[in-house]
């Protein structure tokens, strides 16, 4: 683990060469390849080095990672184009990459929470330096207030925990200790604003609206996961709170994604709309998560990899739409199949996907979590048909009103799509409905 952490660490350095993009972004693409060679045929921690090591659940996350951010520096070609801070940016990148894959692989609490925390510096820098509005100042300090806000409580919680047990890796984490409530809230608190949770997601719209095309790519692609990671992680040693109290993070969850849902239905942004999409789905994430069912940990694990491509190519996509005409609005974005027609042709995959439409991994998730929630009560049927529903109807309300109509009478001329755009939209949509043939190794997940 230390020499791919290593290959990053020199990789920083590589990115301030002249002509060094599409070099960089060779070796990103490059490493996560050797990764993949790397996976682990057994349930227990492999790969252990010093303060790293990789199971099951860090192997898909740091892969996903890794390619989601080598399509991050494929979709921000326009940077490199009109030299605007190009290799500060490449630095932030693979910076980021570097605090994700620590993250991930982090086999000790407090580190976990070091990298955790370090990963929100350059997601800053990225929304602050190449946001296109004047409200990304805001959007950064809500971003960034909201999760140290949430996390200073997880760190002294680690702390009671080192006192009181004397150890904080993640695999001598079983141990049932008779905490209060005050331990439990302060534990996850973190874990669902980075989902976020319905009630503490007020940050995510805002972040996703006035960040650049990489920066929405990294934060619906990767950095939703730490969270639903967490709770993952830390959740073993929580485990006799958690049979006391999850009832209430289910019922706020699913509550909340039905609203979320609802809130869908009147957006004018594209870019808006997908983001209040990702909470929707991260509640049926954390619903089943809280049900502490394996199907319910499986599936959730799933659905995260398989909306992180999901949700990153839809960005790509609605970022396609504004190079071109200059606006996120739908009433100006509409009638694109006249002007794009093969485009028109990758938003119907990508959103047949982002409804959980065979052969997606989105598909494989949501059947585990809903056969998980509704084997804890039989009461969350309701909610769950209403959420279900909803998703398919604004997907669809996202597909047919960008796509059909009378186009916006301004718009006299436009790109059918270059090549690194068609290819850039291919490596989201392929791993995402290639992977579900693959799909038993995605519940093997032991405790």
């Amino acid at each position: 683990m230390l020499s791919f952490m290593f290959f990053m660490f020199f990789m920083m350095w590589l990115s301030f060469l002249n002509g060094g993009w599409w070099l960089i972004n060779c070796m990103i693409f490059m490493l996560s390849f050797i990764f993949f060679f790397c996976f682990t045929y057994y349930g227990l921690w492999g790969n252990i080095s010093y303060f790293l090591g990789c199971d099951y659940i860090s192997f898909g996350l740091i892969l996903l990672s890794l390619w989601i951010c080598g399509l991050m520096i494929l979709a921000s070609e326009l940077i490199n184009f009109i030299d605007y801070f190009s290799r500060f940016f490449l630095f932030m990148v693979v910076f980021l990459l570097l605090m994700l894959y620590c993250a991930f692989s982090s086999i000790n609490m407090f580190s976990y929470y070091i990298f955790f925390e370090s990963s929100l510096i350059p997601t800053l820098f990225l929304i602050l330096g190449w946001g296109y509005q004047p409200e990304r100042l805001q959007a950064g300090i809500y971003l960034m207030f909201y999760t140290l806000l949430a996390s200073l409580p997880m760190i002294v919680s680690i702390m009671y925990l080192f006192y009181y047990s004397g150890s904080l890796c993640f695999f001598s984490n079983d141990v049932l200790y008779d905490f209060n409530f005050l331990y439990y809230i302060s534990m996850i608190l973190a874990f669902l604003v980075k989902m976020p949770m319905f009630m503490i997601h007020l940050w995510l719209p805002s972040a996703h609206v006035e960040a650049p095309i990489s920066g929405s790519m990294i934060l619906a692609g990767v950095l939703l996961k730490l969270g639903g990671y967490g709770l993952l992680r830390f959740f073993l040693g929580l485990m006799n709170l958690n049979i006391k109290y999850n009832f209430i993070w289910i019922s706020i969850s699913l509550f909340g994604g039905l609203l979320v849902s609802l809130i869908c239905l009147r957006q004018t942004d594209l870019k808006s709309l997908i983001a209040y999409s990702s909470v929707a789905h991260m509640s049926i994430v954390i619903g089943g998560l809280m049900t502490l069912f394996y199907w319910g940990f499986c599936g959730s694990y799933v659905l995260m990899i398989g909306h992180g491509l999901c949700s990153s190519g839809l960005f790509c996509l609605a970022n396609i739409s504004y190079e071109r005409l200059g606006s996120r609005s739908l009433l100006i974005n509409k009638g694109m199949m006249n002007f794009m027609p093969s485009m028109s042709m990758w938003w119907f995959m990508l959103s047949s996907c982002n409804m959980a439409s065979p052969p997606s991994m989105n598909l494989l998730g949501e059947i585990s979590l809903l056969n998980s929630l509704i084997g804890w009560s039989w009461f969350t049927v309701f909610l769950l048909c209403f959420l279900s529903f909803f998703s398919a109807v604004y997907t669809l309300y996202l597909y047919s009103y960008s796509q059909h109509g009378k186009f916006f009478s301004g718009v006299y001329s436009c790109s059918l799509g270059y090549t690194r755009e068609f290819l850039l939209l291919f490596l989201h949509w392929v791993p995402l409905n290639i992977l579900i043939l693959n799909g038993n190794f995605f519940v093997l997940y032991f405790f």
